[in-house]
């Protein structure tokens, strides 16, 4: 019998949601963490917003204490160990965190726990759960992990190599200042970044006909490097999405395999 109720618990906090209960309780959960967010949208503090945070909390805590319960479904230990190692996943970090505003809700005497509003900015985090494209994307990021880390880390060496490489070579004074372009190695790292992501912020730019041809050959091979993650993430995408389909499709036959 215990085991019965906690598995459909189970069943209607799991992701991906595929069940109706599973997709109604997650509706349930993304109102709650649009409630929890919108009191942050103003500056002003009134009843409403009170109250909708105190909502918000509790449907919080009470999720908490259902993936709790059900913690030993999702984790690789099928006994205590699971109950005690759930508090220290991250996504069950960022839920404790995202409920300890209550208290101070509750009674101003929990000066240990008063927190800023910064705090409830953990709860749009929670979305992951609930809004499928960002879980899609999520699972493709753990599944093109070590893919997507290598990409990071030649991002990481092109920028410092380009920062160097223009450090040293962009030594003309900026007209505008005064002063040398690049006062510092972070701002040269600043500049290859930006130059990178082909962002331009424009704040910084090279004066020499020296800094502008490597600035030229940093925003092509730039462009390059930035591809190369979302034809990564694109694939992954569509991969993850063929698998929920057929996920969801095994699902739905499943009970009418069983009445036969």
């Amino acid at each position: 019998m215990e085991t019965n109720w906690r598995k459909f618990i189970h069943d209607m906090v799991k992701t991906p949601k595929v069940s109706i209960g599973s997709r109604i309780y997650g509706g349930i959960m993304l109102f709650a963490i649009i409630f929890g967010v919108l009191p942050l949208m103003f500056r002003h503090y009134n009843k409403w917003f009170w109250w909708m945070d105190l909502i918000s909390s509790l449907l919080f805590i009470i999720d908490y204490i259902f993936r709790w319960c059900t913690a030993d479904f999702e984790s690789k230990y099928k006994d205590w160990r699971a109950y005690a190692v759930y508090p220290f996943t991250p996504m069950a970090i960022i839920d404790l965190l995202s409920i300890l505003p209550v208290f101070n809700m509750i009674s101003p005497t929990f000066k240990v726990v008063r927190v800023s509003r910064l705090l409830k900015l953990l709860r749009i985090f929670k979305v992951i759960r609930y809004f499928e494209p960002l879980m899609i994307i999520v699972a493709v990021i753990r599944r093109q992990g070590k893919i997507l880390w290598t990409v990071a880390s030649l991002s990481l060496f092109y920028i410092f190599i380009t920062a160097l490489i223009m450090f040293n070579a962009e030594e003309d004074i900026n007209p505008v200042t005064g002063q040398l372009l690049f006062r510092d190695f972070f701002d040269a790292f600043y500049w290859a970044a930006c130059t990178l992501t082909t962002v331009g912020y424009g704040d910084l730019y090279p004066i020499s006909n020296t800094g502008r041809v490597i600035s030229i050959l940093s925003s092509i091979v730039g462009i390059a490097i930035i591809a190369l993650p979302s034809g990564i993430i694109t694939a992954g995408y569509m991969d993850e999405l063929k698998q929920r389909k057929e996920l969801k499709e095994r699902e739905e036959k499943a009970p009418l395999a069983s009445a036969e």
